[in-house]
């Protein structure tokens, strides 16, 4: 899986919402301050957070005490959501969902290996969310997957 600098960005942005998240009332946040405590280009970041807006997962409030804010707790959005709602589906072949492909002989199986390769993608995407990220403390099972050292090797 390549992760794009756009899901990366917004993957940070929205954990410095989460961090700013207080059950009574969420601190909103300026856009420059996300820009920069996560060094992410401001102008990148406004769009980024148009389309976490429109998906409905942060609202801005004007004024002197206006930013972005989670509209909704930490502990209720997952990776995965975040990565659908500013760049599509986890995963695609050709832009087609992978149970509509279709292979023809040897590559036959190879649609199975699609389907596979998204169900592992949402075993963590789906697991893991901002509440999680914050506390830094990863759902048992993902965190395992962290422990097999070759992990941490890329191939």
């Amino acid at each position: 899986m390549q992760v794009s600098a756009r899901v990366d960005y917004a993957l940070r942005a929205m954990t410095e919402l989460a961090a700013a998240w207080r059950e009574d009332k969420s601190t909103a946040l300026r856009g420059v301050e996300i820009s920069e405590n996560q060094a992410i280009p401001k102008k990148f970041l406004e769009n980024i957070l148009f389309d976490l807006r429109r998906a409905g997962f942060i609202k801005a409030r004007r004024g002197a005490k206006g930013g972005y804010q989670l509209a909704r707790p930490p502990k209720q959005v997952t990776l995965a959501d975040i990565i659908r709602a500013v760049e599509g589906p986890l995963a695609n072949v050709r832009g087609e969902w992978p149970e509509d492909v279709t292979y023809a002989g040897a590559a036959k199986s190879l649609q199975g290996v699609w389907i596979a390769v998204r169900a592992n993608l949402r075993a963590v995407l789906e697991r893991v969310t901002l509440d999680d990220l914050v506390k830094g403390a990863l759902p048992a099972a993902v965190d395992k997957l962290t422990q097999n050292e070759e992990a941490w090797h890329h191939h």
